[in-house]
């Protein structure tokens, strides 16, 4: 009886094949960003991403609200207190656990003009864009007004981050998503700290 060779099947993780799916979605996106011709926003967009390092737009805009005793006050500390932890979850956790490398800017021909200086740090999640929105939530949440152009801006500084090269589109989703945790983890915390004073 001849022996027969038998067939080896290798199958991939479903969760595995779905992260390489996303993976090269990612990547398209970021090329086609880095594909398209915007000479008008290209220095704009450059300016706000440098703008938004260590988080000076939302430290200035803390300092204004900080200015008016009542709800601005609060609304500037629960911000800040925002930023802490996403800063803090976002460099101390993220960057360290999945250290996802940054984009290759020079492959994918971003346009020079854009360029903002590469961080050494790992690309995901986006740092800049978990400060951004989880300033501009918790704010948001304590002082209504100021939502939506708070959020405006911090989805500008997260889409900055992909213009200039220096970050794929699902760092500053991850970020976004950090964001909004942060700003509910500071909320929470002023919230108990409020009850805690009025026993």
């Amino acid at each position: 009886m001849t022996g027969t060779t038998p067939t080896t099947t290798t199958t991939t993780h479903p969760v595995r094949a779905v992260l390489r799916d996303l993976r090269a979605i990612d990547g398209a996106v970021y090329a086609a960003v880095a594909a398209t011709p915007t000479p008008t926003l290209d220095s704009g967009f450059r300016r706000l991403s440098n703008a938004a390092d260590h988080s000076k737009i939302s430290f200035a805009v803390a300092a204004t609200l900080a200015l008016v005793p009542g709800r601005p006050r609060r609304a500037a500390l629960a911000g800040l207190g925002a930023i802490a932890v996403a800063s803090a979850t976002a460099n101390l956790l993220g960057k360290r656990l999945v250290r996802r490398p940054r984009p290759d800017r020079e492959a994918a021909r971003v346009v020079v003009g854009r360029h903002v200086p590469m961080p050494d740090s790992a690309s995901f999640p986006s740092g800049h864009t978990a400060s951004a929105v989880a300033f501009a939530t918790a704010v948001g949440v304590v002082l209504p007004p100021a939502a939506v152009p708070l959020e405006i801006l911090a989805m500008a500084v997260g889409y900055s981050r992909v213009h200039t090269g220096v970050h794929y589109p699902g760092d500053v989703a991850a970020g976004a998503v950090l964001g909004i945790a942060s700003a509910a983890v500071s909320l929470a915390a002023g919230a108990s700290l409020a009850a805690a004073r009025g026993k």
